[in-house]
């Protein structure tokens, strides 16, 4: 990283610089030129604005990490009651390839109250050990107790990299444990690989979906990363357990919080989008509100759900529950039919790892043909009734 820094004194046109940015990062303060928050580094002031005012100056780098010391790719088990989240299993896939590529063992981090038998089942998942902190203060999700058993384990394992569930608790556990190491954390990844020296690479889309962009923490560990539920794929569970269980100790005192739960009420089970075996996918494509009929009708059809892009949900038309994306939900249905889509990267990267993709859209060259199984070019208001008829009459989508 670096910073730019403004030389007051060699500046003879301070509109023109402010011009220069795309990003309206300049701007004018008691006649001086100033840099906001909205700069993005790009440093097209330095190159092309007038010769001398902007200077880009690298910010010094503490001492390298000795990465020989750090061991291990680690997978945080995230539970309700001792019940496994499947996104960890999905993880301990994806961390036992990343280990294999360096040689290093793969852990799983479970914190939580009478949680030994339930330990025992990520045995058959390539585990070699399962660290359990198992204490009566775990018995509940308290961010300050689990991130002092966090941080007790990095302390004492020293993993090379720790992989995160992007659920409800690990969007809260990862950031606090990443802040206690003074270290990265890259949330909602799509791609992770490793470098043979043991970086991490870690890929999401930036700026609003626009790009890929590559991340590295080399200069710190633990390295830590967020991966959304079906993401990535889960291996086979093996019938014979493998690698052993770790019980680790960590003192009642650094347990303690500064809050008590009182009660826990449980939300009533809802239907969800992750769950559906096959989704329509109503887009931008769609001219009114009351053309989702037709989305819903191919739908109930197929016996599956609706769901719906970004704009969709900001327009008021679908509920925020049915929206696909990173700013949305991630699935994994066994068919998806989008119907007007045009394909933005965060889009595609919520649904990606769906079994079968049809695409609906009048636009030969949108974007979603290059994910798409199959591709209708045409318009939607033609395609989908005759869809419709032709299953109802006992066809089929070939």
């Amino acid at each position: 990283m670096g910073k730019l820094i403004v030389h007051q004194e060699k500046i003879t046109d301070i509109a023109a610089m402010i011009e220069i940015c795309p990003f309206k990062a300049l701007e004018e303060k008691n006649g001086k030129l100033e840099i906001n928050a909205a700069c993005k580094l790009c440093k097209l002031c330095v190159k092309k604005g007038q010769p001398g005012v902007m200077e880009f100056v690298e910010e010094e780098v503490g001492p390298a990490v000795d990465k020989s010391k750090w061991n291990g790719i680690a997978v945080y088990v995230d539970h309700v009651e001792g019940e496994i989240h499947p996104v960890t299993f999905e993880l301990l896939g994806k961390a036992r390839e990343l280990a294999d590529k360096i040689k290093h063992p793969v852990h799983a981090i479970f914190i939580g109250s009478e949680i030994a038998d339930k330990a025992q089942e990520l045995l058959h998942y390539g585990v070699d050990k399962v660290y359990v902190v198992d204490a009566p203060e775990l018995k509940d999700f308290m961010i300050e107790s689990y991130t002092a058993a966090m941080e007790e384990y990095v302390n004492e394992v020293q993993p090379s990299a720790i992989l995160v569930g992007a659920t409800p608790v690990g969007r809260q556990l990862a950031p606090r444990v990443a802040a206690r190491f003074k270290t990265g954390l890259t949330a909602d990844c799509t791609i992770l690989d490793i470098h043979d020296n043991t970086d991490l690479v870690q890929i999401r889309p930036a700026f609003g979906g626009n790009i890929m962009a590559e991340i590295l923490t080399p200069n710190t560990r633990p390295q830590l990363a967020t991966v959304r539920y079906k993401i990535m794929n889960a291996p086979e569970r093996s019938a014979e357990p493998s690698g052993e269980i770790v019980n680790m100790t960590v003192a009642a005192d650094k347990l303690k919080a500064r809050m008590e739960v009182l009660g826990i009420v449980k939300k009533m089970k809802e239907k969800t989008i992750e769950s559906a075996d096959v989704l329509v996918v109503a887009g931008r494509g769609l001219k009114k509100p009351e053309d989702l009929a037709m989305i819903r009708e191919l739908a109930e059809v197929l016996g599956g759900d609706i769901a719906s892009t970004r704009p969709l949900v900001e327009a008021g038309w679908v509920d925020a529950n049915h929206q696909i994306g990173l700013s949305g939900r991630t699935v994994r249905p066994k068919l998806i039919i989008t119907c007007g889509v045009s394909g933005a990267i965060q889009f595609v990267a919520g649904m990606n790892n769906s079994e079968q993709v049809v695409a609906i859209n009048s636009d030969p060259d949108a974007s979603i043909f290059k994910v798409a199984n199959y591709a209708l070019v045409g318009d939607i208001y033609e395609i989908i009734p005759q869809l419709i008829e032709q299953i109802k009459q006992g066809g089929t989508l070939a």
